[in-house]
């Protein structure tokens, strides 16, 4: 039987690494207390650590502030896209007019 993975939220993983970093529990006594895994904690106690200092992660960010980047940073891409396909869009129907105007 296959083994179901566990999904934590992101408030989860930040409370679990500020366990760590915040209130000096050790690796090994907040892994046990939160009951993950001791180097995912450890993953996630790095992750909460650089968003504190002003890095967007690659995946999902845990701090609300860096969650906003990451949405704001997502639709300043999904614009550009749309902006290049109108530009596109426009340079084809100018070619198409001065077709037919000559």
């Amino acid at each position: 039987m296959k083994k179901q993975r566990r999904t934590f939220s992101s408030e989860f993983k930040q409370d679990a690494a500020s366990l760590v970093l915040d209130q000096g529990y050790s690796f090994a006594e907040a892994s046990r207390a939160v009951d993950v895994h001791e180097n995912t904690l450890r993953t996630w106690a790095k992750q909460l650590e650089l968003e504190r200092t002003g890095h967007t992660p690659k995946s999902k960010a845990l701090t609300a502030e860096q969650q906003r980047i990451q949405e704001l940073e997502a639709k300043v891409n999904r614009l550009e896209r749309e902006k290049a396909i109108l530009k596109k869009a426009t340079a084809l129907l100018m070619s198409d007019e001065m077709k037919y105007t000559r």
